[in-house]
């Protein structure tokens, strides 16, 4: 565009074009004249001659001038080999001198490095601009380049393409720095989450578990996701999932705290519902902020079911051995933290020869669908995955599409309760005896305890150990409890427990006996023979007492 054919146009053009005439006639002046002395300063408000001006024109310089002039790295290419028309100086300087009438390939490595070539042809053929961001040489250096089409100009009058690179180092090592802090950050978390997982989860004798946790992918931060599973002793076992809806390693943080408050209550031998009930006390005064979701089971192999009560979780689901796929329904309450929520229990069949799986959201959960429709495929696919548990844990995480890039921390939890036959099952037995009170129900019990353990062939030292451990709960029954009492004998692979049921909730305590006492010495007796005892609330009223008695290898 030729300023000059506008600059009359332009206000104040007469008055800066009057100043260079005067300018212009100072050095004549000079030769044979005093210079006139200058005129006073016009005050502020007065106007400014308003006329045409003559702006600077820009026909005089040249696209080599302009060029040379950028600080930053231009080369200029025509051709389909992309040969050399012009590099500017920045380009020199950054790269080195290249020749000119070369072909790029083998005169400007560095349009190879930055893969270049490619887009150059693209742009050669489709005549766009082309940009690529943060590109890194060899040399350490990243660059922004643009390549823009240049239709003729050529040797020959061909086709060229403009080279503009701009050096974005700086803003690239801080990205890298950025990046690097951050999977600092989300490494810090997973290994904080994975140290407050159970490294090794224990193994009851009535089940076969096995679970499996994995983070978020890398542009996922790591959630608070847990699973735990706890033996509370006579062959019952507690099954926990929960997820705390935070992010990094405050959520792990939260997660650690809660997992340790349910493995404290979960010893109280407590029902499903008390304990999420203490749970949700504990949650909000830990960081009321933080939701945290939560399901809580224990199967007991004596009833073959599962006791459950959920704080806002997901469903349990159980696939009987035929295939089929419940899903335990209500009660579920509100996530933990919320308070002014009374919890309930509920329960769902486990028989022999089924499995039982406890998930968090991010196994089910998409942004494109539904989360029931994620539970329903889960169900599928529940029912047809067979093996061990952690088979299926890997089964049904592949089944749902579950990467390791997946958007979502996941934490699955299998749970089989293995149909035994053969010699298996003869490793398992289970006796038990009413007692109806009386002067004889103490000999009676020493009698059916004696008989029965002789049957199952222990070692004499350990049937002897065992009658007086059952001696001793059924006479603690009989002198502080109440009717209907019973005497429960069970063996498994590895162990043999015994306990005593009665109506009476007030649950027995160890303590020191002083030697004039005619009494207060049984369950200290009992705590001292056996490998480890308890004693808890049943649902209907009354209390269970057991012990347990490792079997030799």
């Amino acid at each position: 565009m030729n300023f000059t054919r506008w600059s009359a146009r332009l206000p104040g053009t007469q008055r800066r074009a009057a100043e260079r005439d005067d300018h212009s006639s100072v050095p004549a002046a000079r030769a044979g004249s005093v210079r006139p002395k200058a005129a006073a300063t016009p005050p502020d408000d007065t106007p400014e001659p308003s006329g045409p001006v003559t702006a600077p024109s820009l026909e005089g310089l040249s696209a080599r001038e302009l060029l040379g002039r950028l600080p930053a790295p231009v080369a200029l290419l025509h051709g389909p080999e992309h040969r050399v028309t012009y590099v500017n100086p920045a380009y020199t300087s950054a790269f080195g001198a290249r020749p000119c009438g070369e072909p790029a390939a083998e005169a400007m490595p560095e349009l190879d490095e930055l893969s270049l070539l490619p887009l150059m042809d693209q742009v050669l053929r489709s005549g766009t601009p082309r940009t690529v961001k943060s590109r890194k040489v060899r040399g350490g250096s990243s660059y922004t380049v643009t390549c823009t089409p240049v239709t003729d100009g050529g040797p020959d009058g061909e086709a060229g393409v403009l080279v503009y690179a701009t050096d974005v180092t700086d803003h690239a090592e801080a990205a890298e720095r950025l990046r690097a802090s951050e999977r600092r950050h989300r490494e810090t978390a997973v290994t904080l989450q994975r140290s407050l997982l159970p490294q090794d989860l224990e193994q009851p004798d009535d089940l076969r578990i096995a679970a499996t946790y994995q983070p978020g992918g890398t542009d996922a931060a790591v959630g608070g996701d847990w699973y735990d599973v706890i033996t509370l002793g006579a062959g019952r076992t507690a099954l926990v999932i929960g997820d705390v809806m935070g992010r990094g390693v405050r959520a792990a943080a939260v997660m650690g705290q809660l997992r340790t408050a349910v493995r404290a209550y979960a010893r109280l031998d407590l029902p499903p519902h008390e304990v999420l009930q203490l749970l949700d006390v504990l949650a909000a005064e830990i960081d009321a902020s933080q939701i945290a979701t939560c399901a809580y089971a224990v199967h007991d192999p004596n009833e073959g079911h599962l006791v459950h009560a959920s704080a806002g979780h997901l469903p349990i689901l159980v696939c009987d051995e035929d295939g089929t796929v419940h899903r335990a329904e209500e009660p579920t309450g509100p996530p933990l933290g919320t308070g002014g929520w009374i919890h309930t229990s509920g329960t769902i069949p486990l028989p022999p020869g089924s499995t039982a799986v406890l998930y968090t959201d991010g196994l089910v959960e998409r942004r494109s669908e539904d989360i029931d429709e994620g539970v329903a495929a889960l169900e599928r696919a529940l029912s047809g995955a067979k093996g061990s548990p952690q088979v299926v844990c890997d089964r049904l995480i592949r089944s749902l599409g579950v990467t390791a890039e997946h958007d979502d921390d996941v934490a699955v939890l299998v749970v089989q309760h293995p149909a035994r036959t053969g010699t298996s099952a003869e490793l398992f037995h289970n006796a038990s005896l009413e007692l109806h009170g009386g002067i004889e129900a103490a000999p009676r019990a020493r009698a059916f305890a004696t008989g029965v353990l002789a049957s199952w062939r222990f070692p004499v030292e350990l049937c002897d150990l065992g009658v007086l451990a059952a001696s001793e709960l059924v006479a603690n029954s009989l002198q502080h409890g109440t009717p209907p009492m019973r005497l429960g004998l069970r063996r498994t692979d590895r162990r043999l427990i015994i306990e005593v049921t009665d109506g009476d909730d007030h649950l027995p305590r160890r303590r020191r006996a002083d030697p004039a006492d005619e009494a207060g010495r049984g369950i200290s007796i009992v705590a001292t023979i056996a490998s480890s005892w308890g004693s808890r609330r049943t649902p209907g009223g009354g209390k269970a007492v057991w012990c347990e008695f490792a079997l030799p290898d």
